[in-house]
């Protein structure tokens, strides 16, 4: 009999959830921000009522409490660690805004992080101009990365005058001498830092980020001339960050331990130069175990967050008392790790695509040879024989497509032929399913079997690093977690592109091209795609001018019930024309002079005119996806 566990376990829900997410007895996704069992969000609850309130799906769903979660989790670690290691100083953190430069996502980090002295780093001029209107904690740091032109580095002086825990740090060479001109110019004294080019690297999709080759950071002897022009300019003082970096998404944690370690190596030379670095920035790269293995592949860690605080504060804590320098606060850019959780997207299932397999076939007695084996196979096979006639079947399809192409049977033969072949390898399928047969050619089967799940929603807009680089994000059912899925399906989108296909799927020993999926009934189905707070926002695009989906953003109060605490639009017709450079008004005018000019050709009435012209004005402020 099928459990709740089950489906617990064929998800992998509880090795990639972080204790955020479960299925609940009733067999929905329960969301649980506070990592209780006992408090927890039914989302098919939460679903049904913003169903009911009339808001269309596709849903992208916010859990700002996990974002909280995330951030008392970071800093908890770095205390164990310190505590734990007399490390003699702190740890802080600096969310880095491109990671969601949303501003609802903003609002909720700072305000949960001030306790923590959370700050932020920006690496543009327009991310800086949003940073500037958040208020920050005391001790907080706003830290400036990459490249800079003059303008940047003036709003980022003149920032300086109003916040003293601003950071300028220097991500190339040139930087250096037109930052201290400036600074001279407008009497500015900033904190400066200097990002140094590690040979050690990361690991994972983006390992190349980091070493000898990397875009950004200084080589040792532009470190050492940076130095000089400093105490040229009587700055030394002022240079107090060593910022490094060695690639997002680190799946090792034996790459961060030698990074940290050579990093450490470089802080304690220059302290020993009499130059008071005060921060250690180890940049981001803490990792997220998309697909829950706990290993080095792509999709996850091989650490938790207590491992990479206790390897971070350790080897640093090695090299500093090795060499006799001063402990320094340590401060990281985590931002995947704590955003990537709090977000995900409920898309409606609108249908699937089997290709007609349960079309009853009835004979007339007089059909091609080749579909009678095809009906007499369809007929006998069973759990003894299943193997033998499915590798018939296929040579039968062969043998159909060959007949066909030669002009010997008619179109509805060879659609008749093609039921009764996938109809047979249907039933092979569930007799190894029964049989336990794992061979690769069920596996293949399974495949041909999959159905395809449409999906109102664009893959490009919701989960565009799944489209561009293959990153692995969690989809499961909203409900029915109490049902054996019985199908395999891929999920597709709406967008009239075939790359709009989600065919990757988390699995603990390897990555499925299946998922294990309901039959659709006439009831609605949901799946959620989750995971999706880090970079998915802002590096989404309009593929087919598909837009932002509508949001809302749960609360859960200290008893377990749930609240909506706000519903943000999504995306209308005319919002998304307005970003590729048309103007609505325009488009209207053009679009009534063509009907004025089929109603004076008396193509339409004047009544139809209107109503075309109506309904074209309606759609322009109508959401961008299905109404289903």
């Amino acid at each position: 009999m099928w459990k709740i566990e089950d489906a617990i376990d064929l998800y992998g829900i509880e090795r990639w959830g972080n204790g955020y997410f479960s299925f609940n007895k009733n067999g929905n996704l329960s969301v649980r921000p506070g990592k209780k069992e006992t408090l927890a969000i039914d989302l098919k609850v939460v679903v049904d009522n913003l169903s009911a309130k009339k808001i269309k799906f596709p849903i992208l769903f916010r859990f700002p409490q996990i974002l909280e979660g995330q951030i008392k989790e970071l800093n908890g670690a770095f205390s164990h660690s310190i505590s734990e290691y007399k490390y003699n100083n702190i740890y802080q953190g600096a969310f880095p805004m491109k990671v969601n430069q949303r501003r609802e996502v903003m609002e909720e980090i700072v305000k949960f992080g001030k306790k923590f002295n959370q700050g932020l780093e920006v690496g543009t001029k327009a991310e800086l101009l949003a940073a500037l209107s958040f208020e920050l904690g005391q001790e907080a740091l706003l830290i400036c990365n990459g490249f800079k032109d003059d303008e940047y580095l003036k709003l980022a002086l003149n920032a300086v005058k109003l916040k003293n825990k601003l950071v300028i740090v220097i991500d190339e060479f040139s930087e250096t001498r037109r930052l201290l001109e400036l600074s001279k110019t407008m009497g500015v004294k900033p904190l400066i830092g200097i990002r140094v080019k590690l040979y050690s690297k990361g690991s994972g999709k983006w390992a190349e980020s980091g070493g000898e080759s990397a875009k950004f950071g200084l080589t040792t002897t532009e470190m050492l001339d940076c130095i000089k022009t400093f105490a040229e300019y009587e700055m030394l003082e002022q240079l107090q960050m060593l910022h490094f970096h060695v690639g997002s998404q680190i799946t090792e944690i034996r790459r961060i331990q030698k990074a940290v370690k050579e990093a450490a190596r470089v802080y304690a030379k220059i302290r020993n130069m009499h130059i008071n670095i005060k921060y250690f920035n180890i940049g981001g790269g803490l990792g997220v175990d998309y697909d829950g293995s706990k290993t080095s592949s792509d999709a996850s860690a091989n650490y938790t967050i207590q491992e990479y605080a206790n390897n971070v504060v350790y080897s640093l804590k090695d090299v500093c008392d090795e060499e006799g320098v001063s402990h320094p606060i340590i401060l990281s850019e985590s931002g995947r790790a704590l955003s990537a959780y709090h977000s995900l997207l409920v898309i409606n299932i609108k249908g699937d695509k089997n290709g007609n397999r349960n079309k009853l076939i009835e004979m007339r007695g007089d059909e091609p040879h080749i579909i009678t084996e095809l009906y007499d196979g369809s007929k006998e096979i069973n759990i003894k024989n299943y193997i033998e006639y499915y590798h018939d079947a296929l040579e039968n399809r062969e043998e159909l497509l060959s007949l066909f192409n030669l002009g010997e049977i008619e179109l509805e033969e060879k659609s008749t032929g093609e039921v009764l072949f996938l109809q047979i390898c249907e039933k092979a399928a569930a007799f190894a399913r029964e049989t336990g047969n794992k061979s690769d050619d069920f596996d293949d089967l399974n495949k041909l079997l999959s159905k395809k799940y449409i999906g109102n929603f664009s893959t490009f807009q919701s989960i565009p690093d799944f489209w561009a680089i293959k990153q692995l994000f969690p989809v499961v059912p909203v409900s029915r977690a109490n049902e054996k899925p019985t199908q395999y399906g891929t999920i597709v989108d709406i967008t009239c592109d075939s790359d709009g296909e989600i065919d990757k799927f988390v699995d603990l020993k390897d990555v499925k091209e299946i998922l294990e999926l309901h039959e659709l009934n006439n009831g609605s189905y949901y799946l959620a795609i989750l995971m999706l707070g880090a970079y998915q926002d802002t590096i989404g695009d309009y593929h087919n001018l598909f837009g932002a989906a509508n949001e809302a953003h749960i609360i859960m109060d200290d008893s377990g019930g749930w609240h909506i605490k706000q519903i943000v639009n999504g995306d209308r017709n005319c919002d998304v024309l307005g970003y590729v450079k048309y103007n609505t008004n325009s488009l209207l005018a053009s679009f009534e002079s063509e009907v004025v000019q089929a109603q004076r050709e008396n193509k339409i009435s004047k009544q139809e005119a209107e109503e075309i012209i109506n309904n074209y004005k309606e759609s322009m402020n109508q959401y961008t996806y299905l109404d289903m």
